[in-house]
């Protein structure tokens, strides 16, 4: 066989191959010699069939299965002869071709891994804070499972001041317009609000909301106007000033329950005999617990930057818009969750496109430099782990992981759950040998 490989950029290369007569000869001779012992033609005795009914009979199948196994055994002899070919996805053939001397040849366009250099990833250096939870920490959630049980008492006799609820209709404006004529798309709830309850302190709803609310008394009316900052979820309104008119409809005071023994005994049905210092225990483990899978996610997240910044390699397009596809697709999908219409989706399209597409290169990027990392260290999937997570999947699915795994084989998800729990191993690996710094959560922050 004369095989040859070029080699473009992005990751795309061509494969040409040239079959000499006497091998395309002896493969068709094979596949025709087959045939005959298996077909079954009325008036012939099995195995009798003459060889010119049998290629006259099966002549389109005959032809099709010689091309598929010439086709297929020059692939293979491409990667025997060169071992860093890391093969992607094989292409439709193209120009399938057989000469007059009986020889035959095709093209065939293949999408390649990309190639590249590992940086050092071990000893990476990684910052996190303690998982210990804080006293202020557990006094933040302890707070919160009092007001969960506030008793709001209407207020008329006096106006508004720090820690009340001031019960509001407002509509908003930005340049002289109504918020979301100016902006062109849904603002949510900043377009307005009717019986709307905002609580009398600074980070109530937008900073400096609230504050200018104090001294109002039901039925006051006040122009409030807020300066959103340069890290709003909103772009379009970064450094600009919305203003509100807002109506005070009420005025609640919010009554805590008192903490005792008795509260978290009986009111939280904690348990009979548990006391306060029960209570903030819990909660104390809950936070360590909340704290410690979120700086396991920090140290990932840390890694992979590390890795990111140090590594740069061109990627399969072809690949990037199915996976910018995917990112799409679920970030749209986590929009409607949240409760964005249609409309506020459409509105951004355009940068929900955009974020998919970097989402998809850097997943993609990732997802190539740690097989790298297992292939280096030898990380391997075994049956046994691919087995339990499948029997995992399957418990959660409430089916038998026998019927879960043929699932899987008839969708051809097998190799990509292999690959997933691969990537999860490389992870570990990296996790366990990096270079961790306890940090004062401020100095993470920053």
């Amino acid at each position: 066989m004369n095989i040859t490989v070029d080699k473009q950029p992005e990751c795309i290369a061509t494969l040409r191959a040239e079959i000499p007569a006497d091998h395309v000869q002896n493969e068709r001779k094979n596949i025709v010699k087959a045939y005959s012992a298996q077909a079954k033609i009325p008036g012939f005795r099995p195995g009798k069939t003459p060889v010119s009914v049998i290629e006259k009979r099966f002549a389109t199948d005959i032809k099709d299965e010689l091309e598929s196994r010439l086709i297929s055994a020059a692939c293979e002899e491409a990667m025997r002869k060169d071992e860093d070919l890391k093969v992607l996805n094989f292409k439709s053939p193209e120009a399938v071709t057989y000469a007059d001397d009986g020889s035959f040849s095709f093209a065939m366009p293949l999408i390649l891994a990309p190639t590249f250099e590992l940086p050092d990833y071990k000893e990476i250096e990684v910052k996190v804070p303690s998982a210990d939870a804080t006293e202020d920490e557990v006094q933040r959630e302890i707070d919160g499972v009092l007001e969960r049980y506030a008793d709001y008492k209407d207020i008329d006799d006096r106006a508004l001041q720090a820690d009340d609820i001031a019960v509001i209709d407002f509509t908003s404006t930005l340049d002289g317009k109504p918020l979301e004529e100016a902006l062109g798309k849904p603002a949510g709830i900043l377009g307005g609000k009717e019986d709307y309850w905002v609580q009398i302190k600074e980070d109530a709803f937008l900073p400096g909301f609230s504050k200018q609310l104090e001294g109002a008394s039901t039925g006051d009316s006040r122009e409030v106007v807020c300066s959103v900052g340069d890290d709003f979820p909103i772009e379009d309104l970064r450094g600009k000033d919305i203003n509100f008119a807002v109506t005070i409809k009420g005025i609640k005071e919010q009554a805590l329950p008192e903490l005792d023994d008795a509260f978290v005994a009986e009111t939280l049905q904690f348990g009979k005999d548990k006391t306060v210092d029960d209570l903030k225990e819990l909660i104390s483990d809950q936070i360590t617990q909340q704290k410690g899978q979120k700086i396991n996610e920090d140290k990932v997240n840390q890694i992979v930057e590390n890795l990111l910044g140090k590594v740069d390699f061109a990627l399969p397009e072809e690949m990037v818009m199915a996976e910018a596809q995917g990112s799409a697709d679920d970030m749209v999908a986590r929009g409607a969750q949240a409760g964005l219409s249609d409309e506020e989706i459409a509105s951004q399209q355009a940068e929900i496109i955009a974020s998919a597409q970097v989402q998809a290169r850097n997943n993609l990027k990732t997802n190539f430099i740690l097989q790298e990392i297992a292939h280096a260290e030898k990380i391997a999937v075994t049956d046994n782990e691919l087995s339990q997570r499948i029997a995992s999947i399957a418990h959660q699915q409430k089916k038998t992981p026998k019927a879960v795994a043929k699932e899987m084989q008839r969708s051809g998800r097998i190799s990509s759950l292999r690959n997933s729990i691969l990537i999860g191993k490389a992870i570990d690996f990296l996790v366990d040998n990096a270079k961790v710094e306890e940090v004062e959560p401020e100095a993470t922050q920053a």
